[in-house]
């Protein structure tokens, strides 16, 4: 008996390949995918200095289209975090006629091309779409404002909230809810005490997978934007405007700059995340 299971356990753990094999894979794939393009973004200076990096980076154009860009960003992501939370719970905790079709609609900007629906927005948020033209005669315009490409940022961002939280409330265990209620204990602070810290970590995760797609969009956004430099232009635009000019130094700093910013906001929040988790055990 005691032969049968050692044979089943060395079977088990033949099922998946060691650590060395999952850990060289797991190199060169991240190597491969993530490692090597930045690193040829690093290699390639273009003839780039230190000093004429920092004066592109110090262009007001330049510094112009970071605080949009990183602005309508975090707005949108916290927007997200909150609704997406709230869609969440309403997916997980009630049941209603549609459900599933709810649930399904929630992934459209994952399978929705970026263009399409930079498109749409533009056409229902401008001055004479079907919104934008309610909106306007109450002086609130949308599309080619900041306001427009905050909204695109959150189309495109809330699927990535809904589907962090909805596991977790999925798992989530009804009893400490339940001895919160018999002890006296409403349903305001049952869910501060008792639901809300369990949901920390995955929601500072989608606000950091909004907040990052959103740092990088693109298709989404260049059309609701009205690309207007130094008050609705992104970089990304920026970046792409200096490659069809050919300045490859001005692309590469701008690119350079934004991955950074991008780079030390995540970590902030990654390390935040942990520090939250380390606290609640």
């Amino acid at each position: 008996m005691m032969a049968i299971l050692q044979a089943k356990s060395r079977g088990r753990r033949r099922v998946l390949p060691g650590f060395g094999i999952g850990m060289g894979f797991t190199v060169f794939y991240m190597s491969l995918v993530v490692l090597v393009p930045l690193s040829a973004l690093l290699l390639n200076h273009t003839g780039l200095t230190w000093g004429k990096f920092w004066e592109i980076a110090a262009d007001p154009r330049v510094l112009a289209s970071y605080k949009v860009s990183l602005g309508t960003a975090a707005l949108a992501a916290l927007i997200d975090t909150i609704l997406g939370l709230l869609l969440a719970w309403v997916l997980v905790r009630y049941e209603f006629p549609g459900k599933q079709l709810w649930d399904a609609l929630i992934d459209l900007p994952f399978a929705l091309p970026t263009a399409v629906a930079g498109v749409a927005l533009t056409a229902i948020y401008s001055a004479n779409g079907w919104i934008g033209s309610l909106l306007e005669p109450l002086g609130i315009k949308v599309a080619f404002t900041p306001l427009g490409i905050t909204l695109a940022l959150m189309f495109i961002g809330i699927p990535f909230v809904v589907r962090t939280v909805q596991p977790v409330l999925q798992d989530a265990e009804r009893d400490a809810e339940e001895a919160a209620a018999t002890l006296g204990a409403g349903r305001w602070r049952t869910f501060r005490t008792v639901i809300f810290p369990a949901l920390i970590p995955p929601l500072l995760t989608g606000f950091a997978l909004a907040f990052a797609r959103g740092i990088g969009e693109y298709g989404s956004v260049v059309f609701i934007s009205g690309n207007m430099p130094m008050k609705t232009e992104i970089a990304p635009l920026l970046i792409m405007s200096k490659l069809e000019q050919f300045d490859y130094a001005g692309a590469t700093a701008v690119a350079l700059l934004l991955l950074l910013i991008s780079f030390l906001m995540l970590l902030g929040i990654n390390l935040l995340q942990h520090w939250t988790r380390k606290t609640a055990r």
